[in-house]
């Protein structure tokens, strides 16, 4: 079983969850939501009603990947929406970071132990995602650095100069969900959908609607290549 976490786009926008079981899977971390079938587990992190949206500060990444690891999952693979750090990373395109920066540490699963781990992204999974996106001849990025804020406010014009110093990417989930997987010991990487380009770095008001549209256009590609990634699984 592979697990999949994603937003609430790709949930609605593909039918995704008609072949799939609405659970509720409990752990010392909380509930959380899963859709079930024989070979996927997946999580919508945002919820999945786009009316009740569950803020990416308020995700529970802990529960969320515990749930993952107690269903039996044995690799993680995330979808995530991101603003682009680049102006030659433009909205529409798709990339598969290989590292983050998150200077706010992230969640953790050792509130009362003194354990230190050293997150990375897997690079087995990495591979995978990249061979799934050659298989459909659909143009993907391989690599790039992802920048994590906390949320849920966009950053700062200020705060983005800093961060196209170092990074390629920014979003508010995915190196959360890194650091958790890291810690249960679930492999995990993600595909990300650059949606929009970060506040301040062209001369273009950054706008929700703008960033809904790429999404939404990113995602048939997005579904053509999980479901290559779930097809390899297979063989």
């Amino acid at each position: 079983m592979i697990g999949v976490i994603s937003g609430t786009i790709l949930l609605h926008r593909t039918g995704v969850s008609e072949d799939l079981t609405e659970r509720i899977v409990e752990n010392e971390f909380g509930k959380t939501l899963v859709l079930t079938s024989d070979t996927i587990a997946y999580i919508p992190r945002h919820g999945n009603n786009p009316k009740n949206y569950n803020l990416p500060h308020l995700i529970n990444h802990q529960a969320n990947m515990q749930a993952l690891k107690d269903l039996g999952v044995r690799e993680v693979i995330g979808i995530n929406s991101t603003g682009s750090l680049k102006e030659n990373l433009q909205p529409g395109m798709l990339v598969v970071p290989d590292d983050f920066i998150m200077l706010s540490g992230g969640p953790t699963i050792f509130e009362k132990e003194a354990t230190h781990i050293t997150p990375s992204i897997s690079e087995t999974v990495r591979t995978k995602w990249i061979e799934a996106a050659d298989d459909c001849s659909i143009d993907i990025i391989d690599e790039g650095i992802y920048w994590q804020t906390q949320g849920p406010r966009f950053e700062t014009r200020a705060e983005i100069r800093l961060m196209t110093q170092f990074a390629d990417l920014v979003g508010m989930t995915m190196a959360s969900e890194a650091i958790i997987a890291n810690e249960i010991g679930l492999p995990y990487a993600s595909l990300c959908s650059v949606d929009n380009y970060a506040h301040g770095l062209i001369d273009k008001e950054l706008t929700m609607d703008e960033i809904v549209y790429y999404a939404r256009e990113n995602t048939e590609a997005i579904k053509t290549i999980v479901t290559r990634y779930i097809e390899r699984m297979g063989t």
